[in-house]
Formats: C-alpha cells, structure tokens, sequence
C-alpha cells in the first residue's frame, strides 16, 4: 500500500508561488522548494512526478493567482480596465519576479503573445461596449485603443520590473491614463493605422 502523504499539493504550490515572488524562478528546484517547507522531496514527487510537472502546475497557479489579483469585479467598462491595469503594473513593481515569470517569457507554458492575442484577452463583450459609450468610439476603434494602452502599459511594466525605470505607482498611471486619452483622440481624429 502507498504511503499517504500529508503534505498537500496545494501547500508545495503555494510555497512555489511564494518562493517563485521571493527568489525568481530559478531558484525553484525540488530540493530547494522541499527545503522551504520542511520537508524530504518525496511530496513534491508523490505529487508532481518530477520538476516539469511541478513547473506546469506552477505555471497554472501562478496564472490564476494574477487573474485573481486583476479580477475588476463588479466594476464596469473603463474603471474595470483601469482597474485591471493597476494590477498589472502593481505586480511589475511589488512583485517583479513574478511578473517576468507569466509576461517576459521565463513561463515554461506560455507562448508569446500576439496583438490578436492581446486584444482577445482583453476582448470583454460588455467592456468594449462601455469603453464605447463612454468615449464615443466604434468597438473597433475601442479595440485599438485598448491594445495600445496594453502595449504601451506593457512597456513600463517592463521597465518597472526590470528595474530600468522607478516611479511612484500615481505617476505611472498617470502616464498610461494620459497615453489612453491619446490614443482615444488619435481614433476620434482618424490618425490611427
């Protein structure tokens, strides 16, 4: 009969996740992740098999744990994509690694994203339709005024957690709140393209 094991998988993610913000995603290996909860690696094996299935079941908590952290509730059309985006640029700044982890490519699931990509992400049907109201803009030009600010939000996330750009948090997003104001005016005035 199997050993029952009372280290559970949640836990051994947790830690992960924890350890993946604290010390980056480098230093995640078996024996480092056992260390940081006390324990022998036999959980993390009972649980994960080896080092790819951990880092697959990591890259999906990690993941969720952003989308959590992001979710606009019951906020609305422009305060829930500002919302959203605080929380993006909040993780660059407070939780850099694990920002490079899911945007800058150290996810080991994760492809690169496209602008299509992009705007499917943040293609919300009653989004897009209150971002329009509020601005008078088509859907579609709502669309490329929500991809651009996500390039452009992208680009100082970048830097922010990267550490090539610092900046108070209310600085920032002034900046991307007056680059999204241009951006509307560029679509309003046809200078788009």
């Amino acid at each position: 009969m199997a050993r029952k094991t009372t280290i559970g998988k949640d836990v051994i993610l947790e830690a992960a996740l924890q350890m993946l913000i604290r010390d980056g995603y480098d230093s995640i290996n078996i024996r480092t992740l056992a260390e940081d909860i006390g324990c022998s690696s036999q959980p993390l094996v009972w649980h994960f098999e080896n080092m790819e299935g951990l880092r697959k079941a990591l890259a999906v908590y990690a993941r969720d744990y952003a989308v959590h952290k992001a979710d606009p509730g019951k906020r609305e059309g422009a305060e829930a994509f500002e919302f959203m985006g605080r929380a993006y640029i909040r993780m660059a700044m407070k939780a850099p690694n694990l920002f490079k982890f899911l945007y800058l490519g150290q996810c080991p699931q994760e492809k690169p994203l496209t602008i299509n990509g992009i705007s499917r992400e943040a293609d919300s049907a009653a989004m897009i339709t209150a971002i329009s109201a509020q601005t008078g803009l088509t859907p579609e030009q709502t669309l490329k005024v929500i991809q651009n600010t996500i390039m452009y939000s992208h680009g100082i996330a970048t830097m922010l957690a990267t550490g090539v750009f610092r900046a108070p948090e209310k600085q920032v997003m002034t900046m991307i709140k007056s680059a999204s104001e241009a951006f509307v005016l560029q679509q309003k005035a046809g200078l788009h393209e």
